[in-house]
């Protein structure tokens, strides 16, 4: 089985990536990952607000993690293997991919105008060295052509 991972955050392009995903998880009998970054705190807060943070930025990343595995749900009946991880984004990806080395594609969504993001900039310039091909779904893209292209 075919499966697609997706880097799920609060963007427009993550969303693109993940519907791209989707589709094409449908089409091809595949199923989709979800893999939500926990954000690493750049400051060390006292032990217990420390602590808390760290908790509250967990809560956000599975709450984002869970609206979408529930839209893929609705859409295709087909629940998504949901995944929260904290630590550096490139590292905690590279480590589930090791760990997954049945993911066919790593699925990126990039901006609509301006620049790529960080992943997408720093995968694309490393594609080679991974187990994957990695998928750069343009943010410009309608949801038809979208769904014309998975």
């Amino acid at each position: 089985m075919r499966i697609y991972l997706v880097i799920m955050d609060e963007t427009e392009e993550s969303k693109q990536a993940l519907r791209f995903a989707s589709r094409r998880a449908a089409k091809t009998g595949g199923s989709v990952h979800i893999l939500a970054l926990v954000p690493q705190q750049t400051f060390s807060a006292f032990g217990g607000v420390q602590a808390t943070i760290e908790q509250e930025a967990r809560e956000r990343a599975e709450v984002i993690a869970n609206g979408a595995a529930g839209e893929i749900f609705a859409e295709s009946g087909k629940m998504p293997v949901i995944a929260v991880r904290p630590g550096a984004p490139q590292e905690v990806i590279r480590k589930y991919l090791e760990e997954h080395g049945d993911v066919a594609a790593l699925v990126l969504g990039s901006a609509a105008e301006g620049a790529s993001g960080p992943l997408v900039t720093h995968f694309a310039g490393h594609a080679g060295a991974l187990p994957c091909p990695v998928y750069v779904v343009p943010g410009g893209l309608s949801r038809e052509a979208l769904d014309a292209l998975a």
